[in-house]
């Protein structure tokens, strides 16, 4: 059990918990939520001992193995895949790589000490046997496909991957240490549907403890039994998950709203009186009383209320009836034909989202209707009056890292006045000192605001986006979903984020080695139709998803 007494925890002048206690029981399931900034990685610090708290404690069992996936990984390389999710797999991956050695050393009859190597080898080898280290590597290629890795890119070298598989990598070196305790920031960032499902799987049959952030509701609804709120200072536990955690907050928060309401009321009430009857001599005593009174009273505090975000779109111009048309695309990357002769015609007002397995050419279709490539062969154009807002992830990585937030802006649109601007940021989730930050030191979260704001200033009438909620969180994710429910325009995208499925899409294009499928209704009916939530759906072994 991991144990926080009257923790309180201060940066400077910010106090980012104060006298705070909860715990996490063995096996649970915990999610840990709160604003940018309150203090959800200190959380996990303070779990691992990197960091103290200035008071309270924190205890947890001596033994207890804790592994820890955060936001940031080292420069993997020279290694395979496999093998670099083995050397993280803990006392068994330590265990598996002395054993080669001993296995070596005990090949010749002249090693110094051979009768001590052969002992430890026999020691070695039952702890490893006891910790399950003979299917170490098999439970790896599990893991690891789950994860969405071929297996040609298992063998390959972990170097050449992208930024975003090496968090892959990573990830799946913790899951296969099987610790005690898994301590989980923001695991499905750089994940695709079909590995988010295999990860939901896993985390619900895992025996240890899971503390996870998490900006996908779907996972946070199922995987997690209990909530754990940081929000100004203070930590709030909630028996449930987080659909049932909105509802409670909801309710405690009309109640607190209600006392401080009634508080209010009776402290004017009491003081109207005062104020009346000071200057009588008569009602001295009773004035004295009541203001004794309302010294005495303990004030309830103003209630916190939760922002909302609000995106304000510009109204775009009306496209013509045609706003995409894909005939006969063809394309291949060197072997591999991604589009075989694909046909698809985007009308006014449609909102597609286009889902496929890794590999089935998501991006490249966005990227030939944005123009960024060409087809092969066949033509992709836009219709008539078209004036389309791209979004991609590599925009983020276009934004200029030394220009504060403002002037990004401002090179945007160097015609609009200051003021209009500022609104602009602040419709975003931007206001005040965060005008001024320099882009280098924003989160991935912030940079695709930024990155989305730019776009929806200038009012296009067809959005083509590229997963747009990639790093937003859930207050974020909702504010956009209800921006766009108001949007008049044409909707092309790709998205891993069920909740934002089922918000916009109207219709589905499923890419797939079978050729390409439409579906003419939301989401939800896509789920309804084909029995599954993603194209790419990997069977099921035990606890671990196995490629089909």
């Amino acid at each position: 059990m991991i144990s926080f007494t009257k923790v309180t925890k201060q940066y400077g002048g910010q106090i980012l918990f104060f006298d705070a206690s909860f715990q996490v029981n063995p096996g649970e399931k915990v999610g840990l939520v709160g604003p940018n900034g309150s203090g959800k990685s200190t959380i996990f610090r303070l779990i691992t001992g990197e960091e103290g708290p200035d008071e309270g404690a924190v205890d947890k069992p001596r033994r207890m193995t804790i592994g820890y996936f955060r936001q940031d990984v080292g420069d993997l390389k020279g290694r395979s895949v496999l093998a670099e999710t083995l050397s993280g797999a803990g006392e068994a991956g330590a265990l598996g790589e002395e054993l080669k050695v001993l296995e070596l050393k005990m090949g010749d009859p002249d090693t110094p000490d051979f009768d001590h190597v052969v002992e430890r080898f026999g020691e070695a080898q039952a702890r490893y046997q006891e910790l399950g280290g003979y299917d170490l590597e098999a439970s790896a290629q599990a893991i690891l496909a789950g994860l969405g890795f071929s297996q040609e890119s298992i063998d390959g070298d972990v170097g050449n991957l992208s930024g975003g598989w090496k968090m892959r990598v990573a990830l799946a070196q913790i899951l296969l240490a099987r610790p005690d305790t898994l301590l989980l920031d923001e695991p499905t960032n750089y994940l695709d549907i079909e590995s988010i499902l295999w990860l939901e799987d896993f985390l619900r049959a895992y025996p240890g403890a899971v503390v996870m952030t998490c900006h996908d509701r779907d996972v946070m609804n199922r995987v997690v039994k209990k909530i754990v709120e940081i929000d100004g200072g203070a930590i709030r536990s909630y028996t449930g998950d987080y659909e049932f955690y909105e509802a409670a907050r909801a309710v405690e928060a009309a109640r607190r709203e209600a006392e401080f309401e009634r508080q209010q009321a009776m402290l004017a009430k009491e003081q109207l009186f005062i104020d009346r009857f000071r200057a009588q001599a008569a009602k001295a005593a009773q004035v004295q009383s009541r203001m004794k009174k309302l010294d005495k009273i303990e004030k309830i505090e103003p209630p916190k209320r939760i922002v909302e975000k609000t995106f304000d779109f510009r109204k775009a111009s009306r496209s013509g009836d045609d706003v995409a048309k894909i005939e006969g695309v063809k394309k291949r990357f060197g072997e591999k034909v991604v589009h075989g002769g694909l046909d698809l015609l985007v009308r006014r007002g449609e909102r597609w989202a286009i889902m496929g397995e890794n590999g089935s050419g998501k991006t490249t279709l966005l990227k030939m209707i944005a123009g960024v490539l060409s087809p092969d062969e066949g033509e992709a154009s836009v219709g008539a009056s078209v004036q389309m807002g791209y979004f991609a992830q590599h925009q983020m990585e276009q934004l200029t890292a030394n220009r504060t937030l403002l002037e990004e802006l401002q090179e945007h649109a160097p015609t609009t006045n200051i003021g209009t601007l500022r609104n602009l940021a602040g419709a975003f989730g931007f206001h005040g000192d965060d005008h001024d930050k320099p882009i280098r030191v924003l989160s991935g979260g912030e940079r695709a605001r930024l990155a989305l704001a730019k776009i929806l200033f200038d009012a296009p009438n067809f959005l083509v986006l590229d997963e747009p909620t990639n790093h937003l969180d859930i207050v974020t994710k909702r504010a956009l979903v209800k921006a766009l429910a108001t949007y008049e325009g044409t909707i092309l995208f790709v998205s891993h984020d069920r909740a934002f499925l089922r918000a916009i899409a109207t219709r589905v294009l499923e890419l797939s080695s079978a050729g390409p499928h439409v579906y003419g209704g939301p989401y939800d009916e896509y789920v309804a139709s084909t029995g599954r939530e993603a194209p790419g759906m990997r069977q099921m072994t035990g606890s671990k998803r196995v490629v089909v």
